[in-house]
């Protein structure tokens, strides 16, 4: 699948900060079926028990991944979490390269509702979330405190033109989870 858009990271975020120095330093993008992939490998600091990521840092990837999906349709947008349900299928690895997608379910005038999974690298998805989001301007956010720079384009030559995802047989897209 193609790549449209890549999106801002900021400097401090635990799931998408460039400078916090235990985070997932994940990329997200914005894809052609208008969907967003955050890419990410969580490492052993991450861990839970050996060997296995934290549920709470998936959840983070997936919250993130989720609440992003909004800046398609609105790029001015942040996804705000009002409510998040997770599910987790099986361990996710560390040291491996993590695939978390998240799409728009419902879209209302000041929340939406989306759903996304945790894939990995041999398709099976570990991790599946819904959530409600709250919708925030970047200006409101700047009005809070938010510095007018918190987010910045990191481009690098190896972010991806296309991103193959591949994925469980058994996953329903059409079936909506409350």
């Amino acid at each position: 699948m193609k790549v449209v858009r890549k999106q801002e990271n900021a400097r401090d975020c635990f799931v998408c900060g460039r400078e916090n120095e235990t985070g997932l330093k994940a990329d997200f993008f914005e894809m052609e079926d208008g969907t967003v992939v955050g890419i990410a490998v969580a490492q052993p600091t991450h861990q839970s028990y050996p060997n296995i990521v934290h549920g709470g840092v998936g959840t983070a990837l997936l919250d993130e991944t989720i609440g992003r999906a909004i800046k398609v349709l609105e790029p001015d947008t942040w996804g705000v979490t009002v409510e998040l349900n997770v599910k987790f299928k099986i361990p996710v690895p560390y040291g491996e390269r993590l695939i978390a997608t998240g799409r728009i379910t419902d879209n209302g005038g000041k929340v939406f509702c989306g759903e996304g999974e945790i894939i990995l690298p041999n398709g099976d998805i570990a991790v599946t979330a819904t959530g409600v989001f709250f919708k925030m301007s970047a200006n409101r956010l700047i009005s809070m405190g938010a510095e007018e720079d918190m987010m910045q384009m990191y481009i690098s030559d190896s972010d991806p033109v296309e991103i193959e995802i591949l994925e469980e047989k058994s996953v329903n897209r059409n079936h909506r989870s409350n």
